[in-house]
């Protein structure tokens, strides 16, 4: 008698698992064997985002209008979650940066026409997209930004720069946080859809991981920006960062739960068969089960409208460095493996992008009175 097929975990259905097993096949087949590869180039090439778009993975939770599948939240992060098993976590950053993280404010917030010049290319893997917030002096404090548009007739002039932006190198687009009025804070603060072109320069930072992902330093030097490239409304560039930090977090925390998953599968392989090695991998995996449940009770949370600022602020805090620390774990288990050598190098990016743990405890005491 054959073992019973489990059941799908909550909240995915068993088309959800069905596209997960495509997915994971693909992840399996057209990345992973490259992903040695692509790391000592430090690059992936373009053409990655085309074969995406071709499967449609870049568009599972856009309108099918514009070219998406139309699966919504819940079949991103099934993508999210399988795209950890390809080896790089700069490849993995590279993609879910473009599809997950730049181009959902330009289908939330963008009109007709900016989605058909944006939005519908980004689908397809035709145009590459990054977000552009951080800045030299000013990471996790949003207020802090200082890139500046200036009204002019038809637009804006843009002044500036940005850091740590993936995909900065080669974006044909780049979502830019700007300031447009001079009071600071969180008040004035606007974006626009920056083109590749004249006064938009980019060069690619060293880092410690990620290694495939191009990672660059922005400068914005007297920009011509259209005034119908402003994404949204004029000064309210604030709220349309917060909307989009709580998907980058989630999705950070989905990758941090896909990796760790697939490790213990394979400790469960490889590991020593001692006491103390198999204590080891219950350890691992105990937090891997915890973290995927508080992440997917914040994906639930977050898809179904409701405040879930305090619940995927737990699951990302709960789940980036406990992969690290996962990934320390197994080479001790399994020695100096260079596959998981790179996932531990990778996975230390986790408690500081997308909003350090120092961030994340501070969010979460206010959303508990403390």
């Amino acid at each position: 008698m054959s073992a019973p097929t489990p059941a799908p975990a909550p909240p995915f259905t068993a088309a959800h698992e069905a596209l997960r097993a495509e997915i994971r096949a693909w992840v399996a087949a057209d990345l992973r064997p490259h992903a040695a590869a692509w790391e000592v180039a430090k690059r992936f090439p373009d053409e990655v985002f085309r074969r995406c778009g071709e499967r449609g993975y870049l568009g599972l939770k856009f309108d099918p209008r514009h070219g998406g599948t139309g699966g919504g939240f819940y079949a991103d992060a099934v993508f999210a979650e399988e795209l950890a098993r390809c080896g790089s976590g700069g490849l993995a950053a590279g993609i879910g940066a473009h599809a997950s993280i730049a181009l959902p404010p330009i289908d939330k917030f963008g009109t007709e026409e900016q989605k058909q010049r944006f939005l519908v290319p980004g689908i397809r893997g035709e145009k590459i997209a990054a977000l552009g917030i951080t800045e030299p002096d000013a990471g996790s404090d949003v207020g802090g930004l200082r890139t500046r548009a200036e009204r002019v007739d038809g637009g804006y002039v843009v002044n500036g720069s940005k850091m740590f932006i993936t995909n900065g190198v080669r974006a044909d687009v780049i979502v830019t946080a700007v300031r447009t009025r001079p009071e600071g804070g969180r008040h004035g603060l606007s974006f626009l859809l920056v083109e590749r072109g004249e006064g938009v320069s980019a060069s690619a930072i060293d880092k410690l991981g990620w290694a495939a992902s191009d990672t660059a330093l922005i400068a914005l030097d007297d920009v011509f920006v259209p005034r119908e490239h402003l994404l949204g409304t004029e000064d309210k560039g604030f709220y349309l960062i917060m909307a989009n930090f709580q998907w980058e977090r989630l999705l950070m925390a989905l990758g941090s739960v896909g990796g760790m998953i697939a490790l213990v599968e394979r400790l469960e392989r490889e590991a020593p068969h001692s006491q103390a090695a198999r204590h080891r991998v219950a350890e691992i995996a105990t937090a891997a089960q915890t973290g995927r449940a508080l992440t997917y009770h914040a994906l639930r949370r977050f898809v179904e409208g409701g405040d879930a600022v305090q619940e995927v602020t737990m699951a990302k805090l709960a789940t980036q460095r406990a992969a690290f620390d996962a990934y320390d774990a197994a080479l001790d288990l399994l020695g100096d493996d260079p596959q998981i050598a790179r996932a531990a190098r990778d996975s230390r990016l986790g408690p500081i992008g997308g909003g350090t743990d120092e961030i994340m405890k501070e969010i979460l005491s206010r959303t508990m009175g403390a």
